[in-house]
């Protein structure tokens, strides 16, 4: 029976020869994740269910990244029982103060999620591995905390809907456009409870950095998971991770007469930078359409844009040019390597040239968490993936959404605009 690669991956980890959409299985996990917010509740379930480990120390991940340093008593709190825990069960993979990043950066970094995996996270932007050719999908904490206790989740096998992106891309025209795009197509349910899976000439010749992107935000379209075959450019990826990511590392592919719920086939030729204006990520705009929107704040970091690219694009845009003098601009790379990479090709100090404020790798602002919390009425354009009512402060504030060359040229224009108006 012909299977997508997502129908392969979750067959293989449930001893099953064939799946269809549907299908309840029993699923082993290969990595499980929890953060900072997250990992204590997952821990209290885990305490409930009364194992005395859990199910592999070396497949549990924990990452205090959501307040970097810690931002007051309670987030302190928070971060000292996942602490005690990591110690307490030997945990290999702990990552706290200058060894954290932006989980969904640094666990593909290290090499610890990697093609044909199973990856379950407490959070729901752990679709973003499905860019290396995983299944990952979020969980709320109460399973987490039992899949740490016994590697296993149960799941329903989502259908896929297969999204090929045909054409050639417009200048500034990336990974997160390509995203913003579809969900501005089909809505923030268009994708409820399915399979995502990326593919066409556009996908087969786009950079790893911008097919991480387009899986973190699948979620965002109300995809179970977002999914690219792996191929060359995958190899070449987990090659630089070392022999143990390459030795792990399994390479499905959905068969060529695979069914799909639905096929939808997307011309980028048809369309430039793309803008979600508050408060979905389905309420997008091109560019050329963002008329005049005055900004207080950029913000160029996070899951979905924090990584080195991400930085080289915005730097690339921002070489040369100053913040507006009323835009506070900050800027946050996605791990400690990244970070000290753009420090060694001098792009930290382009951002700081430009006058820009550079944290720590953490997700700070993007989740109204601290360093760059909006005020009433105020208005951002963020690289992150959501801008719901509140989700960066005041409720009455407002996020755009943008990939990092058009919130480098924003933020020196002090309005959304376009990289090409500088």
């Amino acid at each position: 029976m012909p299977m997508t690669i997502t129908e392969k991956i979750l067959a293989a980890h449930s001893e099953k020869e064939v799946l269809s959409p549907g299908d309840l299985v029993q699923v082993k996990v290969d990595m499980a994740l929890a953060n900072d917010i997250t990992a204590p509740i997952a821990i209290k379930v885990f305490g409930e269910i009364g194992r005395e480990s859990v199910f592999h120390r070396d497949k549990v991940a924990l990452v205090a990244d959501h307040f970097v340093p810690n931002k007051d008593i309670a987030s302190a709190e928070q971060v000292r029982i996942a602490r005690d825990f990591a110690r307490r069960h030997k945990i290999t993979h702990y990552y706290e103060g200058g060894d954290v990043g932006i989980e969904h950066v640094l666990l593909p970094e290290k090499g610890l999620v990697l093609p044909g995996q199973v990856v379950i996270g407490a959070d729901s932007h752990t679709c973003t591995y499905g860019g290396l050719g995983a299944f990952s999908t979020g969980v709320g904490s109460t399973d987490l905390g039992v899949i740490m206790a016994t590697g296993e989740i149960w799941l329903k096998a989502p259908p896929t809907i297969r999204v090929n992106y045909e054409g050639r891309l417009n200048p500034f025209v990336g990974g997160k456009d390509l995203i913003l795009h579809l969900i501005g197509m089909i809505g923030v349910e268009g994708a409820l409870y399915s399979a995502l899976e990326f593919g066409g000439a556009v996908i087969e010749a786009m950079p790893m950095y911008q097919r991480l992107t387009m899986a973190n935000m699948a979620i965002e379209a109300g995809g179970k998971n977002g999914i690219v075959e792996p191929d060359e450019i995958t190899k070449a990826f987990v090659k630089e991770r070392g022999p143990e990511a390459e030795a792990g590392a399994v390479y499905y592919r959905s068969d060529p007469d695979a069914v799909y719920e639905r096929v939808i086939t997307v011309n980028v030729s048809d369309f430039g930078p793309q803008v979600a204006f508050p408060h979905s990520p389905a309420n997008i705009r091109d560019i050329s359409e963002s008329g005049t929107v005055l900004l207080d704040q950029v913000f160029i970091g996070s899951c979905t844009n924090g990584s080195l690219e991400d930085l080289r694009d915005a730097a690339s845009v921002l070489k040369g040019h100053r913040a507006a003098r009323d835009i506070r601009l900050i800027v946050i790379p996605g791990s400690p390597r990244i970070y000290m990479e753009a420090i060694r090709e001098g792009i930290i100090e382009t951002f700081m040239e430009a006058g820009a404020v550079i944290g720590p790798p953490c997700c700070g602002p993007c989740l109204g968490g601290h360093m760059g919390i909006l005020a009433s009425g105020e208005r951002a354009l963020a690289t992150t993936n959501r801008n719901f009512i509140g989700r960066m402060g005041h409720p009455e504030s407002e996020v755009y959404l943008g990939n990092p060359f058009v919130a480098a040229a924003s933020a020196v224009l002090g309005r959304i605009g376009a990289p090409g108006e500088l």
